[in-house]
Parts: structure tokens; C-alpha cells; sequence
């Protein structure tokens, strides 16, 4: 199953997300199929850029979000 989730970049107690597409099994930060995205939460205020036509493609194609992306996903439109 394909989820789309975090995947946590940036340095120490400086975190940086890139929203991707990968497969449940596979580590947090390990092989992903695509990123679609980007999370910066240091930044004021939290700076989120998907590439929405691309996110819902995935959805409509099985990839399930996680519950954190998800809600990332209704501030970006890309949920209604």
C-alpha cells in the first residue's frame, strides 16, 4: 500500500519535512516513489507548498495520507 507521509530532512532540532509518496512498508526516510511537496513548521508562519494536482492523483490511485499530511493537505486545498 502507498501511503503519503513525512519524510524529515534539516538539521537538528530544525526540522524540515518533504511530503512524499512511498510505500508503508518502507523506512521514514528511506525510498519513496515521488515527493510532491515540502513542510517548513520553523518558519512563522508554517510554510506548506504541494503540488495539489499531483497529490490528488495519488489519492484517486490508492495512496492513503497519514493523519498529519492529511490535515497539511486541507490547509494546502488539495482536501476538500
Amino acid at each position: 500500500m502507498l501511503k503519503i507521509r513525512l519524510r524529515r530532512m534539516g538539521a537538528k532540532k530544525a526540522p524540515f519535512y518533504r511530503i512524499v509518496v512511498a510505500d508503508s512498508r518502507a523506512p521514514r526516510n528511506g525510498a519513496f516513489v515521488e515527493e510532491i511537496g515540502y513542510y517548513n513548521p520553523i518558519k512563522d508562519p508554517a510554510v506548506i507548498n504541494v503540488d495539489v494536482d499531483r497529490a490528488k492523483e495519488w489519492m484517486k490511485n490508492g495512496a492513503q495520507p497519514t493523519d498529519t499530511v492529511r490535515s497539511l493537505l486541507k490547509k494546502a486545498g488539495a482536501i476538500d
